[in-house]
């Protein structure tokens, strides 16, 4: 691979701070006040998050929780640990997928032990698309894997995920009864318009995939879409992942909270929520926004639930992630 030109002295810079010195005045003010309050942003939210969360809860006392936990039952238990690993194994299955449309050819076995480790940590910590990025650059160096091959398989499982909580959640607010939407705090004309607006959106990515074989350019750089046999796979899989994540927390609330159509457009809601947030794995924030969502559901059961989920899909994953990342350096021979 021919090397490239070192770079002039200014490019080390942010671009934030190129483009500053590139305006005006009043303009580069206004940009230096707009970084400054995205920087607080997530500690405001959290702010806003702890205090919806105490609104909600702070009457609840432990024996309640541990009630509702005690009602879940051994089937419960099992249901949601194996709902998490089937999840896991998803993600894995559309890690292999991004990986050959990016030219690389990896075996399942260490497509699945990337996206486990990378996927797991990076949903606990936060900054995904950077986190688990660095994590896949790392383990896939030794196939051979390049960093711009790694940056589209990262970008290509994201998207995979967003088209799949849209599609899953449009599908849910058009299906879902109105009298289960009575039961969360979305009207059901805006519960009804945002589901046909997302699930189109879903599939006119699709659709545009299949369309549209010419790359892309924007910002100096292209990129070719995948082909429409490989984006059905990212909205069919990105669906399946999505409604399992989902299925978690609701298969651990009492069967007559909420019909599962209704329970996902509340927990897509919360997901893009805690997502925009950029607080570490949407703590507080995701949870405080499906509860306020979820007015009639009971508290108690709400926050074991809670608990479990965090306990299967976040901590339990990201403990065996960290050994297994810690594992893997010991082995891996220095150079």
């Amino acid at each position: 691979m021919p090397k490239s030109d070192p770079p002039a002295p200014h490019e080390d810079r942010p671009i934030e701070a190129t483009l500053a010195r590139a305006l005006p005045e009043p303009q580069a003010r206004l940009l230096l006040v707009v970084r400054r309050s995205l920087r607080i942003l997530p500690f405001v939210l959290l702010v806003v998050a702890a205090w919806v969360l105490w609104r909600e809860f702070h009457h609840l006392s432990l024996a309640e929780v541990l009630r509702a936990i005690q009602a879940w039952g051994p089937g419960s238990i099992a249901a949601s640990l194996g709902l998490s690993v089937a999840s896991f194994v998803l993600m894995g299955v559309i890690e292999w997928v991004g990986l050959r449309w990016t030219g690389a050819r990896l075996p399942w076995a260490p497509a699945m032990a990337g996206s486990f480790m990378a996927n797991a940590i990076a949903h606990s910590i936060g900054a995904n698309l950077l986190v688990s990025g660095a994590i896949r650059a790392r383990f896939y160096d030794r196939y051979g894997v390049r960093l711009s091959q790694v940056a589209a398989t990262t970008l290509f499982a994201g998207m995979s995920f967003a088209v799949g909580l849209a599609a899953l959640s449009g599908g849910g607010l058009l299906l879902a009864r109105s009298a289960d939407l009575a039961a969360t705090a979305i009207p059901v004309s805006v519960a009804r318009t945002l589901g046909a607006v997302l699930l189109t959106s879903a599939f006119g990515y699709v659709a545009l995939c299949g369309l549209r074989r010419r790359p892309i350019a924007a910002f100096g750089r292209s990129l070719t879409l995948p082909s429409a046999g490989d984006a059905l796979a990212q909205l069919t899989i990105g669906v399946v992942d999505n409604g399992i994540a989902a299925a978690i927390i609701w298969i651990l609330l009492p069967e007559e909270s909420l019909g599962y159509p209704s329970f996902i457009g509340a927990y897509a809601v919360a997901c893009v929520a805690g997502l925009v947030s950029s607080v570490p794995g949407g703590a507080g924030i995701f949870e405080s926004a499906l509860a306020t969502l979820l007015p009639r559901v009971d508290t108690a059961s709400l926050a074991a639930a809670f608990l479990g989920y965090r306990l299967t899909y976040y901590l339990l994953p990201l403990f065996l992630a960290a050994v297994a990342l810690g594992a893997d350096t010991l082995r891996r021979p220095k150079g």
